[in-house]
């Protein structure tokens, strides 16, 4: 017999409201900076406007992942549609990854033939992106810190300030020396902050596809939680895995003590719950097993000859 328990939210709870505002400002800035570049002559500024629309294309990801864990499943996509995130942003990286190398082609051109950008305009700019993103990443603090989507788009308006500062003090810079070469090479830095994104993502993402364990969890620690749980006395065929942002999955056979079928049922609770409370994994599937082969008590005996139940 198998003790299924299933959870179709799968974690992933999100805060859509939150997440719509740091979407549309965060557009907003990778507009106002692809304007300002333009008008400035600013590669730096344009490709910090590059960033940002990783981080709008990574945040709408965020957003749909929220939404979408309200859509139930259906009897073909059983485990609802989260995986759609993962293959936009493997396509979200390969539009980047072509950016970026335009990017760098540009700024070595600008490295043999300098050009003098409006200083005092890419700083104003910038300091204006600034702002903005201090100001949502003061609204994703005070959402669920416990939520994993949340803490993802904050790490990336982090990095979009960070972005910004570093093109505020280039823009000073150039304001104060007339140097051209600072705004190359800005940009050759936002276009390595920008690959290195990239790769992270595509890591994740390929690491979701391959169903590889999460980052945050190891398999013997899992392995062992389960054993100490009264009435187990074994543990194999034990897989985790991601379904998408923030929803974890796990199927394990457990060999039990000689017990009921009601008592198996607790022992299948207190399971979950220390799935979910100490490894967040949301989606808990157990197959029990048991050692006895008594016919009363058996809930499946994999002893050759016995009865099964």
């Amino acid at each position: 017999m198998s003790e299924h328990h299933d959870d179709h939210d799968h974690g992933l709870t999100g805060s859509p409201a939150r997440l719509r505002i740091a979407l549309a400002a965060t557009a907003g800035v990778a507009v106002l900076e692809c304007v300002g570049g333009i008008r400035a002559g600013s590669l730096a500024l344009l490709s910090d406007a590059a960033h940002v629309v990783m981080d709008v294309v990574a945040l709408a990801i965020a957003l749909a992942a929220a939404v979408q864990a309200k859509r139930p499943a259906t009897q073909r996509q059983t485990y609802g549609f989260a995986r759609y995130e993962i293959l936009a942003a493997l396509a979200n990286g390969a539009l980047l990854t072509a950016v970026t190398i335009l990017i760098a082609l540009e700024a070595v051109r600008r490295f043999m033939h300098p050009e003098l950008p409006a200083g005092g305009l890419m700083a104003g700019i910038a300091a204006i992106g600034l702002a903005v993103n201090l100001a949502v990443g003061l609204i994703l603090v005070r959402g669920d810190r416990g939520n994993l989507n949340l803490r993802a788009a904050l790490l990336h308006v982090g990095g979009d300030a960070l972005g910004a500062f570093g093109v505020i003090v280039g823009g000073l810079l150039i304001l104060a020396t007339g140097a051209a070469w600072i705004d190359p090479l800005l940009s050759l830095l936002v276009a390595a902050i920008i690959i290195a994104g990239v790769v992270r993502i595509a890591r994740e993402a390929t690491d979701v596809l391959l169903e590889s364990v999460p980052g945050h969890v190891e398999v013997p620690a899992v392995r062992s939680r389960i054993g100490v749980v009264d009435g187990v006395v074994g543990v194999h065929d034990l897989h985790v895995w991601t379904i998408g942002s923030g929803a974890h999955a796990l199927s394990a056979h457990v060999v039990l003590d000689d017990r009921k079928l009601s008592e198996a049922t607790l022992i299948m609770r207190a399971i979950d719950a220390a799935m979910h409370d100490d490894f967040a994994i949301t989606h808990v599937t157990v197959q029990f097993e048991c050692e006895s082969c008594d016919p009363d008590t058996t809930i499946v005996c994999t002893q050759v000859g016995s009865a099964s139940g």
